[in-house]
């Protein structure tokens, strides 16, 4: 009789060590399968990638002085052109009072435009000299400065004497302008006994970029007929958000890809425009965009006018900085956090994070090199949940 109670004590005793086994296995925390990733040191950039082109930086259109029938033009796109060569002619039609009158306003405006660029050209040279002036007594002082204030004062000297350079492009521009309207003046006083021949001359030396009227035809004064410009002098157009474009300072280095080529090619930014305008974007969106031109360092080799490249304008970069990737911090109440993975747990992290980019986040306090972070946190982590890396 003891020993069958006995025995029965032993039996519940066992079952109930295997209900409680059992129970602790049904009710204990799943192990979480996670991705990770170690906290790094390395170099780190932050970019703003946009689609440009190049565009020939001095450009000119030759337009047509008066109304009147243009011959057929011989020229052909990539054809070299020299200062003052004939590159259209256009037998101008009879004039009226009206016609007369615009004729007369129009090489009015055309001198104005002249004085105007004219004195964009003193401008420009008194910017340049002083530029000039400004890196030498810097380069003078030698160590006494630092040698970002004298690379910027060496930048901003190239930049004034490129700006002076295409001032006076544009004063040579604006004198054949009064040229092409005085020609104008020809037809005032009704058609002469034979049909008299305007002449329109290239005002720069360089290449015929494109042909807009090739064919024999009918024109108004004002109609486009060729565009003249220097293929070899590029410069690249990009145009980019404005809430980025307040990030990038002139100097700041361009990577070029996409652009045919096996390797990147090197620029400069030369100048963001003050101005913005409104772009639809391909979903449909208003965007509110500035254009941010730059120079090549790299020769552009068998790049041409209006090609397309894929331009990543550099705004901050270090050689060695802490970062994570970005897919492992989320926003929690304090500001930024991470789960980092400890023994096989989970524990939440608050971190400071500085710059980030497309794929890392630099990490100003809260983590150590090494750490194992967790990526793409999901909403089943906990602090202290089991997990277990892939």
């Amino acid at each position: 009789m003891h020993e069958k109670r006995w025995r029965r004590r032993i039996g519940w005793s066992v079952s109930g060590i295997a209900l409680m086994a059992l129970a602790w296995m049904m009710w204990r925390p799943s192990v979480i399968p996670v991705q990770t990733s170690k906290v790094e040191r390395g170099a780190m950039r932050v970019t703003v990638n946009e689609d440009g082109e190049t565009r020939a930086r001095d450009r000119f259109v030759i337009a047509a002085p008066i109304p009147g029938r243009m011959l057929r033009v011989e020229l052909e796109q990539g054809d070299a052109v020299r200062k003052e060569q004939i590159v259209a002619k256009i037998q101008p039609l009879p004039l009226n009072q009206q016609q007369r009158e615009e004729v007369l306003a129009r090489i009015e405006t055309a001198e104005a435009n002249k004085r105007q660029a004219q004195a964009r050209v003193e401008r420009a040279l008194a910017d340049y000299e002083q530029a000039e002036r400004e890196f030498k007594r810097r380069e003078h002082l030698g160590r006494a400065i630092a040698a970002e204030e004298l690379e910027q004062a060496r930048n901003a000297e190239a930049i004034r004497e490129k700006e002076l350079e295409a001032a006076k492009f544009s004063a040579q521009a604006a004198a054949s302008e009064v040229k092409v309207a005085r020609a104008g003046l020809v037809g005032v006083e009704g058609a002469a006994a034979q049909p008299m021949v305007i002449s329109i001359h290239s005002p720069v030396s360089g290449c015929v970029l494109q042909v807009v009227e090739k064919s024999e035809r009918v024109v108004q004064a004002g109609a486009p007929l060729i565009v003249i410009g220097d293929p070899t002098r590029l410069e690249i157009v990009t145009d980019v958000l404005t809430t980025d474009a307040v990030n990038i300072m002139p100097g700041a280095p361009v990577e070029l890809e996409g652009w045919g080529g096996d390797h990147p090619l090197h620029a400069k930014v030369r100048i963001v425009e003050p101005s913005g305008f409104t772009k639809i974007s391909a979903l449909g969106v208003e965007e509110k965009r500035t254009n941010v031109i730059a120079d090549f360092v790299d020769s552009p080799g068998r790049l041409g006018d209006s090609y397309r490249v894929e331009a990543s304008i550099i705004t901050w970069q270090r050689s060695e900085v802490l970062k994570v990737p970005n897919s492992a911090a989320f926003r929690a109440s304090s500001g930024w956090a991470v789960f980092v993975m400890e023994s096989g747990k989970a524990h939440e992290r608050v971190v400071k994070v500085g710059h980030r980019n497309q794929t890392e986040a630099e990490v100003l306090d809260g983590l150590t090199a090494g750490e194992e972070v967790i990526l793409h946190p999901s909403n089943q982590l906990r602090e202290g949940a089991r997990v277990r890396a892939e």
